[in-house]
């Protein structure tokens, strides 16, 4: 059984997945809006990869027999000025779910909860992945900023980017 703390800090948890697949999902519609569709190509995937981590956390609730409890999802920007204020933003963000992840991984290792340590773990090396490619982005952006083609070039190798289920959900679905 999940304590009422580490239950509510992964409801909390989801309400912050799904917001962060909003704030993807904007960060695509404005990259598009301007033209840079292999951008929003790579928002886009960001988007249902966050969705997968929400289901994932929901999944784990449901197999614990915790209520999940959807929250309204707060507003989100909708434009950015540039592809590297994008990124830098998504950065921050990722920084932010990280000590959110580790706040969770805490919880559950005061409860001797085992079973949440372990599932937080493919979170935990989901998240050093997700810094890692932010910071992959920020450096191509900055590579390329003052160069319409290569800023050209970096759009269209975007557009190759694909959406892959995340592993968790694989084995449930």
């Amino acid at each position: 059984m999940l304590s009422p703390k580490l239950h509510q800090a992964i409801n909390k948890q989801i309400n912050a997945e799904l917001w962060s697949a909003y704030l993807y999902l904007s960060m695509s519609m404005d990259a598009q809006a301007k033209g840079f569709n292999g951008v929003a190509n790579w928002f886009y995937v960001q988007w249902l990869e966050e969705q997968d981590h929400a289901r994932i956390l929901m999944n784990y609730l449901n197999s614990r027999d915790a209520k999940v409890t959807l929250m309204p999802i707060e507003k989100v920007d909708t434009e950015w000025g540039t592809i590297l204020e994008m990124f830098e933003q998504t950065l921050k963000h990722e920084k932010v779910v990280t000590q959110m992840i580790n706040n969770l991984a805490t919880i559950a290792a005061e409860d001797r909860d085992f079973a949440s340590s372990n599932m937080l773990v493919w979170f935990i090396d989901e998240q050093v992945e997700e810094e890692e490619s932010a910071r992959d982005m920020i450096f191509a952006a900055e590579s390329v900023a003052d160069n319409k083609y290569g800023l050209y070039q970096l759009d269209k190798q975007l557009a190759s980017r694909v959406y892959s289920q995340a592993s968790p959900l694989a084995t449930k679905e």
